[in-house]
């Protein structure tokens, strides 16, 4: 029987077969594996949530159970996911949240990513790059990659705007958590073992973190109780305060404090790597609800976030560009894992990086051409450059502007993009749907694991190093034979380009599916993986989270891949014609994807989340909710 849901042939489908097609599709797999935990009723109606950790999850589901909607469980789930998982987001860092809005059948994203203070500079990590290989590591674990943390004030703003329960009643169970302690699992263990937990040691601001996550100079063990009362009074005086404590009292006092703290270099400081926040900085910090990036893909809309991140802008030309060809069809060679599918892929993420690369960033600060990024006839034109049998020798940008509607821009010739320094790839997402129909996809951070491994004395988080994601090198060229606008290089209040990818699926204007991954700039290929998953090779969700991923995040880099694809086409695609670099040194782990999919008949709701963490699911019944009696089951 041929599943209709993600076809662009459903209107073709008898009602039957839709309908079991469906129950199908949005199922997850019978078998979990080790490590994954599912709770509660499979398909149920009263919401689902995703998310890396199961305790977060439980907390997510037990704001729905007591009547609240999926932006009250995703503020909840946040505070809780920086107790839990401390070394990938929490308050010291920032965000980007979609949110579907069933009443209003409308979408919003919120921006809360951070920012740099009102003192960087286009050079400020230029005395880094005489470090070499060291460059990325020194100024990621020094106070000057701190930018001004978004994370409480997003939650705050979309609790308010949103939201059904109050701040304080969002705080309760991560309060509970980090007081009462839980059980250490094991890739907080594993994370404990950081080298970014490891750095000057007898300086307070770094020592901080390893009394919490390396009591005694060793890593935490699988199974101990981790309490975290500075964390706990922290989020209390949250709760009785509100934000303005965080961004203008005393916490803020001592996250200028800490952000002072730099690296050393044969026992000297490094100047250079003092941080640049004031207060008021924090005080000036403003949370951008923006619309969303939307686009089709084979008869289904996907919506997702707009700049500072290249996220949607890039999955949606990556996917745009594969639409002719007829992925899915094993017959024509292009089934999954298929030579040609995968070199389609990888071809198309060469092109959409080298577009990133040149054109995406803040766009409060700098022209984004977005339209003309996805432009059919722009899309097409690159389009036209893959060749399914063989492999670009070199690819480089080209100037979307003639295609934005105004139509006023003279192309330039542009300058060559170098290649990309490797960054972080940590972060978390997690993924919710209410009984109301609202979604929330939410991916946050702190930027690399343990962010830059400075701790508030006192206050128990960790500030993030996010502005380690801004141009290391000023790029900006007006010369047109050169050109670069200079899209990501560092200005003041300005935010770093990010990778971040919350997506949300629609089909004829309905919710169908929602997920995102962490990852760094293979956030962007987790997302075009599963996406081609369930609409080009029509997985259900748990197996579209479960198949194997490629990832190609630059130009002319060289790509990732995992374990799981026939060794053979590996095998054709490193050989001429192609001669993609896939030698076991590019063989990793590639994203952790959250997810949940809402069946158009019935409404019934699924979720899943991916072996490659721990990951948590819990599914509520419409019966569990406390103020459900009126809801017809």
């Amino acid at each position: 029987m041929k599943a209709c849901l993600f076809s662009k042939r459903l209107s073709r489908c008898q009602t039957f077969t839709v309908v079991v097609a469906i129950l199908v599709l949005m199922a997850p797999a019978a078998s979990w594996g080790k490590g994954n935990l599912m709770l509660g009723v499979p398909g149920a109606k009263g919401g689902v949530v995703t998310t890396s950790e199961p305790n977060a999850a439980r907390v997510g589901a037990e704001i729905l159970k007591k009547g609240g909607n999926a932006i009250d469980a995703a503020a909840a789930v946040q505070f809780a996911l920086n107790v839990v998982e401390p070394q990938s987001s929490g308050i010291g860092g920032g965000g980007f949240m979609v949110i579907y809005l069933a009443r209003q059948r409308k979408t919003v994203t919120v921006d809360s990513r951070e920012k740099a203070p009102d003192a960087a500079t286009p050079d400020m990590f230029v005395p880094f790059l005489a470090y070499g290989g060291q460059a990325f590591s020194l100024a990621s674990t020094s106070g000057v990659s701190v930018g001004v943390p978004g994370t409480l004030l997003g939650v705050a703003t979309a609790l308010e705007k949103w939201g059904t329960i109050p701040l304080s009643e969002a705080l309760a169970p991560a309060i509970g958590l980090a007081r009462d302690g839980f059980r250490v699992g094991p890739r907080l263990a594993e994370s404990t073992e950081s080298t970014r937990l490891q750095n000057e040691f007898g300086n307070p601001a770094y020592d901080e973190a390893r009394k919490v996550f390396r009591p005694g100079g060793l890593p935490l063990q699988e199974g101990a109780l981790l309490v975290q009362p500075d964390l706990a009074e922290t989020f209390q005086l949250i709760a009785d305060q509100g934000p303005a404590v965080f961004y203008e009292g005393e916490i803020a006092e001592a996250i200028i404090e800490t952000q002072m703290a730099t690296r050393t270099d044969g026992g000297s400081e490094i100047v250079a790597g003092i941080g640049r926040m004031t207060l008021d900085d924090l005080q000036n910090y403003d949370v951008a609800i923006r619309r969303p990036v939307a686009d089709d893909y084979r008869g289904f809309t996907i919506k997702g976030m707009g700049p500072p991140s290249s996220g949607a802008l890039t999955v949606l030309q990556m996917l745009k560009m594969m639409e002719r060809f007829p992925i899915g069809d094993a017959g024509k060679g292009y089934g999954f894992g298929s030579t040609r599918t995968l070199n389609v892929m990888l071809e198309a993420g060469r092109l959409a990086f080298a577009d990133r690369a040149v054109w995406m960033g803040d766009e409060d600060f700098v022209d984004v051409p977005k339209a003309g990024l996805l432009d059919d006839d722009y899309i097409a034109m690159r389009s036209a450059l893959i060749d399914p049998d063989s492999r670009q020798a070199d690819v480089e940008a080209d100037d979307p502007r003639p295609f934005e509607s105004n139509g006023y821009w003279k192309k330039h010739k542009l300058a060559r993009a170098g290649a990309e320094m490797q960054k972080g790839v940590n972060t978390t997402h997690f993924s919710i749907v209410d009984r109301f129909g609202n979604v929330v996809s939410y991916t946050t951070t702190i930027e690399s694991g343990w962010g830059a491994g400075l701790m508030v004395p006192g206050y128990g988080f960790l500030l993030n190093n996010e502005l380690t994601d801004f141009n290391f090198s000023p790029a900006a060229d007006p010369d047109p034979e050169n050109f670069n606008p200079g899209a990501n290089d560092v200005a003041a209040n300005k935010r770093p380009r990010s990778s971040m990818s919350p997506t949300i699926v629609f089909r004829h204007g309905k919710p169908v599916a929602a997920y995102g991954s962490p990852g760094g700039s293979t956030i962007i290929n987790s997302v075009v993986n599963v996406t081609m998953n369930l609409i080009d090779h029509q997985r259900n969700i748990q197996e579209a989270i479960d198949l194997p991923r490629i990832s190609q995040t630059s130009a002319n880099g060289s790509p990732n891949w995992e374990a799981g694809f026939s060794e053979a086409v590996i095998d054709e695609l490193k050989a001429d014609p192609f001669g993609h670099n896939l030698e076991d040194s590019r063989l990793t782990v590639i994203g952790s994807v959250q997810g949940v999919v809402i069946s158009p008949v019935g409404k019934l709701q699924y979720g899943a989340a991916d072996r490659r963490r721990v990951g948590g699911v819990v599914t509520v019944d419409l019966k569990e909710i406390d103020d459900c009696w009126h809801c017809g089951w």
